[in-house]
């Protein structure tokens, strides 16, 4: 049997719980449909304050090259020429604030770097889910995303820039479990 935390149950440091969370992105291509892809390697933790999210904090390390787009010619040339996964093996996302803006939605402000390049970002979050497990654990989840200009961490190469769209669509789908 499950049963819903209060909010103030909430507070507590967490993990990914990385078999039920997704990271991944969207961007347009001009001569065919949206490409959708996925990372499969990353790690992250968050100090949640139920009583006052503002004193929020997540930290997010996924390992750039591990990302598929179920395409092995364009993974690689994306890994190669846009990511330069050999001399930037990770992007980070390190939160600098966190706003409540009502009951379930969240603006999560922070620095993401990509290929060395740090800038600031909002990610809206909404909460899904939170329970207490058979177990006890406290689990929680959050869905959201961001759109960023790729050009604005560097990612571009000239000869098939002009096929990619600038716009990058992140998709997170969070599940996170308190530790004790």
């Amino acid at each position: 049997m499950t049963t819903t935390p209060m909010r103030g149950e909430l507070t507590g440091d967490y993990v990914l719980d990385i078999a039920r969370t997704r990271i991944g992105f969207a961007a347009r291509h001009t001569i065919g449909p949206k490409v959708h892809g996925h990372f499969e390697e990353f790690e992250g933790s968050a100090h949640l304050d139920g009583d006052d999210p503002s004193q929020s904090s997540v930290k997010l390390t996924i390992r750039a090259g591990s990302f598929q787009t179920h395409n092995r010619q364009r993974d690689n040339l994306l890994r190669g020429r846009f990511l330069k996964t050999a001399d930037h093996p990770t992007i980070t996302f390190t939160s600098t604030g966190a706003q409540q803006v009502d009951e379930t939605t969240f603006k999560l402000t922070g620095d993401l770097t990509i290929r060395g390049v740090t800038k600031p970002i909002t990610v809206a979050f909404e909460q899904t889910g939170a329970e207490h497990d058979p177990r006890g654990d406290v689990r929680i989840r959050f869905k959201g995303g961001a759109t960023i200009n790729r050009k604005d961490w560097g990612v571009n190469w000239t000869a098939a820039a002009g096929l990619v769209g600038k716009k990058v669509a992140l998709e997170i789908d969070v599940a996170a479990i308190r530790q004790t």
